[in-house]
């Protein structure tokens, strides 16, 4: 699993150009269960993702997909965990 820390690296209101785009990404990686769960930091300076991909590899293909890095307004790092302890409801997300 991966936690992905997304920072901006731009004023938000160019942040907010891309937003719409950036969502319906989102959207796909949903439907495609490479993501649990994400939203904005508060206050707003960036994002995080919950992955579930195979590998950081994997993870790495995907981001460079999101428009946000496509357009350059945010940079990304990645942190790899093993959630050995987790909730019942997510255990047969994480397998």
């Amino acid at each position: 699993m991966f936690v992905v820390e997304l920072t901006y690296t731009v004023d938000i209101a160019t942040i907010d150009k891309f937003l719409v785009e950036h969502r319906l990404w989102l959207d796909t990686m949903y439907q495609a269960n490479h993501f649990l769960c994400s939203g904005p930091q508060n206050p707003r300076s960036g994002g995080i993702i919950i992955a579930l991909t195979k590998s950081k590899d994997e993870l790495q293909q995907i981001l460079a997909n999101d428009p946000f890095s496509i357009n350059k307004v945010a940079d990304y790092r990645i942190i790899e965990f093993d959630p050995i302890k987790h909730h019942a409801a997510i255990a047969k997300l994480i397998g």
